[in-house]
């Protein structure tokens, strides 16, 4: 399939004539979502889920869908009724010609003083990875993870321990809005030298075979 960076933690899957797009956010592009047969959402949080850009792509596409948790499909499921689906860890489901697998069920710690919220990890097709604001490992071959590389509910150590736990064929960078140029060598060099696994990173726009 082929893989389409967005800014920030969205990307975009095609395959078939089929658009797949997760965790089209506000730190994403306004038209991030645009053409979209489905979408996937991993949790609440307005850098993932941007309930404008969600409106319009579902206006905009009377047979697209979105699949996520409780939290977000409860601000959409009226507007929109029989298209928004609820889903949790363990669930499967195929959308817009993609096999998706649900993994997951709380988002990282920020500060043990912020509660936890729910957030869900998408494998789609039995190969990508999206885990959202977690570090959750699959219960399940990942050839392509998509690796949150900054956040500030992470360190550089943890995302490398990461990479090594999943043990992907290769991972790309999402979640790196924060991430500044200046340090982008720094991270490439650690994940790619110390993680164990292929490390690559797309500009937004840019796009891979996967």
């Amino acid at each position: 399939m082929k893989l389409t960076k967005k800014s920030h933690a969205c990307v975009r899957l095609e395959k078939n004539g089929q658009t797949l797009v997760l965790d089209p956010g506000g730190f994403s592009e306004e038209d991030a979502a645009a053409g979209a047969d489905a979408i996937l959402v991993t949790h609440e949080h307005a850098d993932h889920f941007d309930e404008g850009r969600l409106r319009a792509a579902l206006d905009a596409n009377p047979a697209a869908e979105l699949w996520t948790l409780a939290a977000v499909a409860e601000q959409l499921s009226v507007a929109f009724p029989g298209r928004v689906h609820t889903v949790g860890h363990g669930d499967t489901f195929t959308a817009a010609g993609f096999d998706v697998q649900v993994h997951g069920e709380l988002h990282a710690v920020i500060h043990p003083d912020i509660p936890r919220i729910t957030n869900v990890g998408y494998l789609v097709d039995g190969a990508v990875f999206h885990p959202g604001d977690a570090l959750t490992v699959p219960e399940h071959p990942v050839d392509t993870l998509l690796l949150p590389v900054m956040a500030p509910w992470s360190k550089l150590s943890e995302v490398v321990d990461y990479v090594r736990e999943v043990k992907p064929q290769r991972a790309y960078d999402i979640h790196d809005a924060l991430l500044t140029d200046l340090a982008r060598p720094i991270y490439d060099r650690l994940v790619g030298g110390l993680g164990g696994s292929e490390h690559h990173r797309l500009t937004p726009g840019t796009s891979a075979e996967v």
